[in-house]
């Protein structure tokens, strides 16, 4: 079994930067994606940013120039630098990694942008 654990929320004024950490442990083996997801209350979650284990990325509009993922295939860890962070990014942050077409997630990381 695999489990996902993130880090690095907090509260960041507009224009500002964030840096997101997800590890994955246990039995990773097969592991594919990793992938940053976002929810606010009466919302669905949102993809925000992924990446495979080739490195491959895909990005949600509203972050495209701003965010950026990264992978360390040797340490399974998946890093989501944000910046330009706007109020609208505000919310709870899920790191999630798929192993042989299985979804693991991580407990959410709040990300709070405001003045």
């Amino acid at each position: 079994r695999c489990s996902c654990r993130a880090s690095g929320g907090g509260l960041v004024q507009p224009g500002g930067s964030l840096r997101l950490s997800c590890a994955a442990s246990g039995s990773i083996f097969g592991l594919n994606y990793m992938t940053w997801y976002r929810q606010t209350p009466g919302k669905q979650r949102e993809l925000v940013a992924r990446i495979d284990n080739g490195g491959r990325t895909n990005y949600a509009d509203s972050v495209k120039g701003r965010f950026t993922i990264s992978r360390d295939n040797d340490k399974n860890t998946a890093v989501l630098q944000m910046n330009s962070l706007k109020p609208e990014d505000t919310a709870v942050y899920y790191c999630n990694a798929v192993i042989w077409g299985v979804d693991y997630w991580g407990k959410g990381t709040l990300v709070t942008v405001s003045s």
